[in-house]
C-alpha cells in the first residue's frame, strides 16, 4: 500500500507491505509543507500537495491501495460543481481571532462540550467556519484536507470520522453529525458530506488505473495511536510527538465531566470506535520555530549542548497563546520567563533546554490530568513520531511523569495507515489488538526510565507563580 502522510512541516508517500510477520515502510517520496502568505492570509498550497501526492503514488508502484492521513481542522470548500473555493486557509491564520467569543454567545462551552467533546482550540473548524462570513453562501460541501485529496483522486464526498470528530461539529456520542449546533452558529448544514469508517474503500483512483483508496484514520493522530505497539494489559499512555504532542489516553467512551471541560480535554474519535482523550500540547513547533529564527539546523548540536546545561533553570508555559503564531520564539520565551520572575535562559543551549524541559513538564501536565479525570493509572507512556528520535525529549518525559517512557515507531501515523488499509483489503488483522502485535513484533522501540531527578513539581509552581 502507498500511504501519504502530510504533515504541517512536510508530507511523505510511504510504500508499505503488510503480511504475516511483516509490516515494513519504505520512504519513497518527500516533500515540503507550510503555509504560505499571500496578502493579509496564511494559506495552504493544496494544489501542490496533490500534485506531489500523485507522483508519489506513481513512483510507489505496483499497489493495491493507497490511505491519505493529515493534519486536523483545515479544509477547502466545494461549489456545487465540485469545483474548489479557493486556496484552503491554515489553521494559524489570524481570521478567528475573536470568533470563540462571538460563537459563546449563541452556544455557550458547557454546551459546546457537552456534544462534541472537543477541547477549546481558536482555530477549530467550526471557528474557521464561522469566520467565512458570507463566503458560505457559495459553498456546497466542506472537505477536510484528506478528504478532499481522495475526492480528487475517486469522485468520491465523504468524510472520515476520525478527522470529523476533530471539528467542533460532530456528535461524540451519536457519532453524527451535530446538525442542530451547526445550524445556532450559522453553519449551513448543506457542508457536512456523508460519513465513513476508517477501512471504508472508498472507491478507484481514476488518474492511477483504478487503484482502491482506502479511507484510513485520516486524523494523522488516529493513524499514529492505531499503531502504538502497547501490551496487551497496560495502562498505556501515548504521546504523537511531532509539530504538536497529542498526548492522552485511549477510552472506550468520551469523558464529558465539568472537570475535564475545565482542563481542556478533547475526547476525538479513534480507529475501530475508540476514543482518544488527549489534551494539544503545542509540541516541537516551538523548537523548529526557534532554530528557524537562528537561522540554524544544527538540531543535535542543540540538543547535545542542552543535555549538558542546567535543567528546569527556566520553564515556560509552552501552551500560551503567544507561542502559537510564527515568528521569534526565543525573545517570546525571554519575556515569558520576565513575566513569571524567572532569569532568562542565556545563549542557544540554554534556550533549547528551556523549551525541552517545559515541553516535557507539559507531558507531565497532559498525561497525569487525563489519569486523574479518566480514573485510570498510567503505567507507561508511549512516545511515537518524530519526537521519538529526541533522546532529550524521550529521557525528560520519563523524567517528569515518572513513568517508563517507550520510544518509537517515527513512523507510527504511516504505520496505522497501511494497517488499517492491509485489513481493508484482507489482510487478517481483526482488531488494534492484533495490529499493535505486528508492530511489536517489527519494530524496536527504545525504553527510558525516570532516573528521579529534577524537581518538576517546583517547576510547575514556578509557572503558577508559586
Amino acid at each position: 500500500m502507498a500511504a501519504v502522510d502530510l504533515g504541517a512541516s512536510s508530507g511523505r508517500v510511504m510504500a508499505g507491505t503488510v503480511g504475516p510477520s511483516t509490516l515494513a515502510l519504505e520512504e519513497v517520496r518527500r516533500f515540503p509543507n507550510g503555509g504560505v502568505r499571500a496578502g493579509p492570509a496564511l494559506y495552504w498550497d493544496v494544489l501542490g500537495l496533490y500534485r506531489e501526492t500523485l507522483a508519489g503514488i506513481r513512483e510507489a508502484g505496483p499497489l493495491d491501495g493507497v490511505g491519505i492521513d493529515s493534519w486536523a481542522v483545515d479544509y477547502g470548500l466545494l461549489d456545487e460543481r465540485g469545483a474548489l473555493l479557493g486556496n484552503p486557509v491554515h489553521y494559524r491564520d489570524t481570521r478567528t481571532e475573536g470568533v470563540p467569543a462571538q460563537v459563546g454567545a449563541k452556544v455557550s462551552a458547557r454546551e459546546l462540550y457537552d456534544v462534541t467533546g472537543l477541547q477549546q482550540l481558536p482555530f477549530n473548524t467550526l471557528y474557521q467556519l464561522v469566520a467565512e462570513g458570507d463566503r458560505l453562501d457559495a459553498a456546497d460541501t466542506l472537505l477536510l484536507i484528506p478528504d478532499l485529496l481522495t475526492y480528487w483522486l475517486t469522485g468520491e464526498i465523504g468524510a472520515e470520522r476520525t478527522n470529523a470528530s476533530t471539528t467542533q461539529l460532530y456528535d461524540v456520542r451519536a457519532r453524527t453529525w451535530a446538525v442542530d449546533l451547526a445550524t445556532r452558529v450559522g453553519i449551513p448544514p448543506r457542508l457536512l458530506p456523508p460519513l465513513r469508517d476508517p477501512g471504508t474503500v472508498v472507491g478507484p483512483a481514476r488518474e492511477l488505473s483504478g487503484l482502491p483508496v482506502v479511507a484510513v484514520g485520516s486524523h494523522d493522530t488516529a493513524s499514529a495511536v492505531a499503531a502504538v505497539p502497547a501490551e496487551p494489559g497496560t495502562n498505556f499512555a501515548y504521546i504523537s510527538s511531532g509539530t504538536w504532542s497529542l498526548a492522552g489516553l485511549e477510552l472506550t467512551s468520551p469523558e464529558l465531566s465539568d472537570a475535564a471541560l475545565a482542563a481542556n480535554f478533547t475526547n476525538e474519535g479513534g480507529v475501530d470506535g475508540t476514543i482518544r482523550f488527549l489534551r494539544n500540547v503545542m509540541g516541537l513547533w516551538v523548537l523548529s520555530e526557534t532554530l528557524r529564527t537562528w537561522s540554524t539546523s544544527d538540531l543535535p548540536g542543540l540538543l547535545a549542548a542542552a543535555a549538558a546545561s542546567r535543567g528546569l533553570a527556566a520553564v515556560v508555559d509552552i501552551d500560551a497563546p503567544e507561542f502559537l503564531a510564527p515568528g521569534d520564539m526565543p525573545a517570546r520565551i525571554v519575556a515569558a520567563c520576565r513575566a513569571t520572575g524567572q532569569r532568562p535562559p542565556e545563549g542557544r543551549a540554554a534556550v533549547v533546554r528551556c523549551i525541552v524541559d517545559s515541553l516535557a513538564l507539559a507531558h507531565r501536565r497532559a498525561i497525569r490530568e487525563a489519569a486523574s479525570l479518566s480514573g485510570r493509572a498510567v503505567d507507561v507512556v508511549h512516545i511515537v513520531g518524530g519526537g521519538a528520535r529526541n533522546e532529550l525529549l524521550c529521557r525528560l518525559t520519563a523524567d517528569a511523569c515518572g513513568v517508563p517512557v517507550l520510544a518509537g515507531p517515527v513512523e507510527a501515523a504511516a504505520l496505522g495507515n497501511v494497517l488499517v488499509q492491509a485489513r481493508a483489503l484482507g489482510e487478517d488483522l481483526p482488531d488494534l489488538a492484533a495490529m499493535r502485535a505486528l508492530v511489536r513484533e517489527t519494530h524496536e522501540v527504545r525504553r527510558y526510565e525516570p532516573s528521579g531527578a529534577g524537581d518538576w513539581t517546583a517547576a510547575e509552581a514556578r509557572l503558577a507563580g508559586g
